[in-house]
């Protein structure tokens, strides 16, 4: 991971996705094509000429939020659940208050962080109904942190997930989110991940993590804290089945969104930001542009191939002529250098 800079380049690349398909998120294709030209050739928007500041959304917002609660947790160690939930309750309930979050921000994260500024229990506050792409949009950070083990990677991902989005296909979702980051940041062969993601879920299929998750599953009306967890496992599994189908096949200049889902909801957010870059893994801006030129929800498919693309290649695989306008540059410098040291 220090010599390609995985965490530099995913981070990098998701706010790049970010800003790229923050102007095109609510429209149709042909409303995007006519308004910034063939896909292809799109260009990082900013004033001036596009050499202005490039602005995020709230995707890269709460990325940045869980970043600085994992950071707090290193100091003790993120194996230290209640610490882990507690640093990252506050920053997201810090992003809540925050004068910035004017970007758009997603209903089940505003009124789960809502309900997360007190006193309660934060499985009170999780929206045990809601299975929108705003938590595996953000999970990036817990997949490129080194010195976990897997159960504490996947218990942190989920965990984090819970917070705001506590539907079980949530859960699920960004643990094989943060789990894909983490294989491409280690060097897994991109035409095989499909299959190592589909064999990690199958795994895991059953296992809940009471020890990050306490009773969260009796607020679900589940029986078990194993249907529960099968829930989000098997929708999870159907959309990887999906896209294993079709990755090798899929007609580059057809929207993505056509073959495994808009993306509003977190299975489909995984599966299509996965298309998008496993289309092009090595041709990193072409996946961000393919991502961002979707009718589904373009600024989080384009985080997720850019922090897939950005993992695989490494810092170098983003040009300067775009780093050097990303909103936030240098908080997300200062994490990729902290976790690629």
């Amino acid at each position: 991971m220090t010599t390609k800079q995985a965490a530099t380049g995913s981070l990098i690349g998701l706010a790049l996705g970010d800003a790229l398909g923050f102007p095109t998120e609510f429209a149709d294709v042909p409303t995007i094509l006519a308004k910034f030209g063939p896909w292809r050739e799109m260009e990082l928007p900013g004033k001036g000429q596009g050499k202005g500041i490039a602005y995020i959304t709230d995707d890269t917002q709460m990325t940045l939020a869980l970043a600085r609660g994992v950071r707090g947790c290193q100091e003790r160690g993120v194996a230290d659940s209640e610490r882990f939930a507690a640093l990252v309750r506050r920053e997201f309930v810090e992003w809540y208050h925050s004068p910035e979050n004017n970007r758009a921000p997603g209903n089940t994260c505003l009124r789960a962080c809502r309900l997360l500024d007190g006193d309660r229990p934060w499985q009170e506050a999780s929206q045990t109904g809601s299975k929108g792409c705003g938590a595996n949009m953000r999970v990036a950070p817990i997949g490129i942190v080194p010195g976990l083990s897997e159960e504490q990677r996947a218990g942190a991902a989920q965990l984090q997930s819970a917070l705001t989005h506590g539907h079980p296909t949530a859960l699920a979702a960004s643990d094989l989110t943060a789990r894909a980051v983490y294989l491409l940041a280690q060097g897994v062969d991109p035409t095989g991940l499909v299959g190592h993601l589909r064999s990690y879920a199958y795994e895991n299929r059953s296992r809940y993590h009471e020890r990050w998750l306490g009773d969260l599953w009796t607020h679900a009306q589940d029986p078990s804290a194993r249907h529960f967890i099968e829930r989000g496992w098997d929708e999870c599994l159907a959309v990887l089945e999906r896209l294993d189908a079709v990755q090798r096949t899929a007609d580059p200049e057809l929207d993505p969104c056509t073959y495994t889902g808009d993306g509003w909801i977190a299975e489909e957010a995984l599966a299509t930001g996965l298309l998008c870059f496993l289309l092009f893994p090595e041709d990193p801006l072409t996946a961000l542009r393919r991502a961002a030129c979707t009718r589904g929800d373009s600024d989080s498919l384009a985080c997720l191939a850019g922090a897939f693309a950005g993992a695989h290649l490494g810092a170098a695989a983003w040009p300067r002529e775009w780093t050097t306008r990303i909103e936030h540059r240098d908080e997300l410098l200062a994490f990729g250098a902290l976790w690629d040291a």
